[in-house]
């Protein structure tokens, strides 16, 4: 076992579950670096690793907001407290210094296209004998073999081939796709757990293995429920009306007075619930409305009636009413989500401390700790200091930086 790997005694300092974790990320964009950062979040150090010679980390130019240059509100959403190094692993010198950061390492990861990593010295077969508990992953658009290995792929195709655009928006208009990159924020996620699962392997094995996953197949597992019932009942859903659920009502959106509400009467009492809370008790012993399947069949009738009933008062006042009894939800817009009492009362917005002036972010989702804080690095701005630590002096970072490894 690696020092990395090696388990604590007692909990670190910060108290945050990854603390000495270490992971080397050759990575850009949106997917992989929002799975690191949820790694980076729970205490983990991770290590960006990006090329000199092209600016690095794509996202950095991604517009339109910015702090800076090579500094953008998005590249700060996917990179917040990592350390960044320069490398240009198309090198022989850079490739030696990945090698020696993976000896030190408990993951090496990337998300580059499926032939790359290969090409790069990335893998576990091409890295195990620096460090035989190494977990090496893989994040791409269609997996490292099979036909697609070699092309690029992004969110919205994902989207398009796996069937949402079919499953999203009014039946009578035209395929629309998700108002986020879920896959890319998905398969993130998903790469993250997978991370942390070959971890937990190899420190019990001894021994690291690679680990894949794609956009596609993160796309295609999501299906979900809505697969099985293709694949077994021979079934293809398509779009309800008011982003309603395929199977169940009320589980959808609702006109009121000054807007729309989302009701998910979920399981069987909640109907009874909103029926007394509406003022409708009535509905609760109607035969077109007493179960499941009744109110399916009467879908239309049951949004007309609804429709009339909430248009009466405002969304607020229906959320006053229905608070912790049924299932419902306002719809806001960005501005009211983020401004909400809830979340102002949950503390879901954190300060992070730029050198610029405090850049505001979604707190992680997972709660385990003190949160930290750091922005996004500046590109390389742990350059000389990690490579300090494997041991090279000021001249041989010199050295390397004449010839534009670093």
């Amino acid at each position: 076992m690696n020092a990395a790997s090696e388990p604590s005694s007692s909990l670190p300092q910060t108290g945050l579950p990854l603390a000495g974790l270490r992971i080397i990320a050759v990575e850009q964009y949106g997917a992989g670096p929002f799975g690191t950062q949820h790694l980076a979040d729970l205490g983990a150090e991770v290590i960006k690793i990006e090329n000199p010679r092209d600016g690095g980390d794509v996202g950095r130019s991604v517009g339109p907001h910015y702090f800076g240059p090579g500094d953008s509100h998005f590249y700060q959403s996917f990179n917040r407290n990592k350390k960044s190094i320069t490398l240009d692993l198309k090198l022989p010198e850079g490739k030696k210094v990945l090698r020696e950061l993976a000896a030190g390492a408990d993951v090496v990861f990337n998300n580059l296209r499926g032939d790359l990593p290969g090409k790069l010295g990335l893998t576990y077969e091409q890295l195990k004998d620096v460090n035989p508990q190494l977990v090496c992953g893989h994040l791409s658009a269609y997996g490292r073999s099979g036909s697609r290995a070699a092309w690029p792929g992004y969110d919205y195709l994902m989207q398009a081939e796996a069937g949402y655009l079919s499953l999203t928006g009014e039946p009578d208009g035209p395929p629309a796709r998700m108002g986020l990159s879920i896959i890319d924020l998905m398969t993130g996620t998903t790469a993250a757990m997978g991370l942390l699962a070959g971890v937990l392997g190899a420190r019990a094995s001894g021994q690291g293995r690679d680990i894949d996953v794609s956009l596609f197949d993160v796309a295609l597992h999501n299906l979900a429920y809505v697969a099985t019932w293709y694949l077994n009942a021979g079934k293809a859903i398509g779009r309800e009306p008011r982003s309603g659920h395929p199977s169940l009502t009320p589980s959808q959106l609702y006109k009121t007075r000054d807007g729309w509400i989302f009701l998910m009467c979920n399981k069987e009492k909640f109907f009874g619930v909103l029926a007394e809370c509406v003022g409708k008790p009535e509905w609760i012993t109607a035969a077109h409305y007493k179960t499941f399947r009744d109110r399916l069949a009467n879908r239309e009738r049951l949004t007309e009636e609804l429709d009339a009933v909430l248009q009466q008062e405002d969304t607020a006042e229906w959320m006053r009413r229905f608070a912790g009894k049924v299932p419902a939800a306002p719809v806001y817009d960005v501005q009211q989500a983020l401004d909400s009492d809830f979340v102002r009362e949950q503390e879901r917005v954190l300060d992070f401390a730029h050198p610029q002036g405090d850049v505001r972010m979604v707190a992680s989702p997972v709660r385990a700790g003190p949160h930290p804080v750091n922005p996004a690095p500046s590109m390389g701005a742990n350059t000389d200091e990690l490579l300090r630590e494997l041991g090279y002096d000021a001249e041989d970072i010199d050295q390397l930086r004449h010839r534009s490894v670093i």
